[in-house]
């Protein structure tokens, strides 16, 4: 993972599945001006919400006794999939029929 160089709106440390694979909902910190929130769960119409408006988020944990410093890995994505345009939350570069999440910690 890459030091904190990147802009970023949200930083998603762990996330959970359905059983069928869905992204259930994922744990993260937000941007708020300046400075980040503690952790936050947003369930998935919430990333998704985020994601259609712009905001960037990316795989990544808190640097250590920086609450400002993030290590950031792949970014996740929005991709749309089907002819009915069904939202599939990917991290990395790619396309996929289901919510593919490489490299984030399931819980």
């Amino acid at each position: 993972m890459a030091l904190f160089k990147k802009k970023a709106d949200g930083v998603v440390d762990a996330a959970h599945l359905t059983a069928d694979g869905q992204l259930a909902w994922v744990r993260a910190y937000e941007r708020r001006g300046p400075t980040w929130s503690d952790l936050v769960l947003l369930d998935r119409p919430a990333l998704v919400e985020r994601l259609k408006a712009g905001k960037r988020f990316y795989v990544g944990d808190r640097v250590e006794f920086r609450a400002s410093e993030f290590d950031l890995g792949a970014p996740i994505r929005l991709v749309e999939r089907g002819r009915r345009r069904q939202p599939v939350i990917v991290v990395g570069q790619g396309k996929a029929e289901q919510d593919r999440l490489e490299g984030l910690p399931i819980v």
